[in-house]
């Protein structure tokens, strides 16, 4: 049976990032991609340019249209722009406790605009941590969150993970990308273990997207029936190898999208022609 993920998340018309990110990494990975907009964005691969939330009560709207009729396997969460809208997506999927999420907390865009209004990152904690299966914040996003210094080492990863989840999530993974040097580690820490994902970074500038993107893999994973480490594992193993490929596209003047479809698109130099 083929496996149901919603995303709730902002979209990027550039196709990179957002939502047109998350369906692309749930179609890669399988499972049938459903979207509630929670925000229009006008950016493209240089930055964010606009942000025109989408009203409270439509978010909801969409959510109750989505879970009254289709079966949901897991939902990701990413952009959610404001508190009223943190509350709305709290409000509905309290009542669906049985469904895993992935909560990307969303909060500054590759080229440093926000995405996240201040008196939402409250509610982000308070309501919708609890409900999440893993919470997926970078370094940046990490340190906002528990309103303290980004983390400069693996000792303050792991600190900050365990930090996180206390404020009451299943699972954190923080994720290391921001780290000096050549690798770029991720910590997963739950209530009985910590485990480490190591990554070399990769030589490009083509990371448009890739925190959307692992976390939806992620999300297509476990609804898929995978653990947590293994569905961590596989989704971390995809995003590198769309890392990998994104110069097989041509997409924009500064940081590219990655190319989630590179196990699909084997001749890409007959596509090319």
């Amino acid at each position: 049976m083929i496996r149901n993920v919603l995303s709730i998340a902002g979209s990027d018309p550039s196709g990179g990032a957002g939502i047109q990110a998350d369906l692309k990494a749930f179609s890669a990975r399988g499972v049938y991609g459903m979207a509630v907009l929670t925000a229009l964005t006008a950016q493209n691969t240089q930055g964010v340019s606009g942000v025109h939330p989408v009203p409270p009560q439509f978010v909801a709207d969409q959510i109750e249209a989505i879970f009254a009729d289709i079966r949901v396997d897991a939902v990701k969460i990413g952009m959610i722009a404001n508190a009223g809208i943190a509350e709305a997506v709290a409000d509905i999927l309290a009542r669906h406790r049985d469904v895993p999420i992935v909560l990307d907390p969303v909060m500054i865009a590759k080229g440093g605009a926000a995405l996240l209004a201040a008196d939402a990152v409250d509610v982000l904690t308070r309501r919708l941590l609890p409900l999440a299966t893993v919470l997926t914040p970078n370094l940046p996003e990490a340190a906002t969150l528990l309103h303290e210094a980004e983390a400069k080492s693996r000792e303050d990863m792991a600190r900050q993970a365990h930090a996180l989840a206390d404020l009451g999530t299943a699972a954190v993974l923080v994720k290391g990308g921001h780290l000096e040097g050549d690798e770029s580690p991720d910590i997963l820490a739950s209530a009985d273990a910590l485990t480490w994902f190591e990554a070399e970074r990769l030589p490009t500038k083509n990371t448009h997207g890739t925190g959307c993107t692992l976390s939806s893999a992620i999300a297509a994973e476990i609804a898929k029936g995978l653990p947590l480490p293994q569905a961590v594992a596989s989704a971390k193993q995809y995003l590198a190898g769309a890392v990998a490929a994104a110069g097989q596209l041509s997409v924009g003047s500064g940081h590219g999208p990655v190319q989630h479809f590179y196990a699909l698109w084997s001749d890409m130099e007959g596509i090319s022609k």
